[in-house]
């Protein structure tokens, strides 16, 4: 069983482009995409242990750069929210993201609300570069915790 996982790894990992592919699929899954990146964080950590901070730090700087993206576009959506926003969730979601402000971006690294959580920011035209350093230091946990605790179940098995 355990070659079945270290190949399953490998494969996620694709360690012959090693951190580029880490960089190009966080930076893609921190966009609206359904898409996640810690099959290939956690599967580069697996295969080479000694680049477990590179690998967070590439991941970190890519899912961060994704959410930024994310934040433009929600800037530029204007219109659309505007047309589609007025529901009562809607109404409480904006109002609470409001009255957190940047601060509200620790949750990007959310499944499901992370991302639009960005273009909602965007959209409301929160001051960028704290959302930016906000989605870094949430982001970058999420990596450090999740590539930790799984290492410490695979070494488990």
């Amino acid at each position: 069983m355990n070659d079945w996982i270290t190949h399953l790894l490998h494969l996620f990992a694709l360690p012959e482009y090693g951190l580029s592919t880490v960089f190009a699929v966080a930076l893609i899954s921190a966009t609206l995409l359904p898409m996640g990146s810690e099959p290939v964080v956690l599967g580069l950590v697996h295969l080479q242990p000694d680049m477990f901070w590179p690998v967070i730090a590439v991941a970190t700087v890519g899912n961060t750069l994704g959410g930024a993206i994310t934040w433009w576009m929600g800037r530029a959506a204007c219109e659309v929210a505007d047309r589609y926003g007025k529901s009562a969730s809607h109404v409480r979601a904006l109002h609470w993201l409001r009255r957190m402000g940047p601060k509200a971006c620790l949750l990007a690294w959310l499944p499901v609300v992370g991302d639009p959580l960005c273009a909602v920011a965007g959209w409301l035209k929160l001051p960028f570069w704290q959302c930016v350093a906000y989605m870094a230091v949430g982001k970058c946990l999420r990596y450090v915790t999740m590539t930790a605790g799984a290492i410490g179940l695979i070494s488990l098995w």
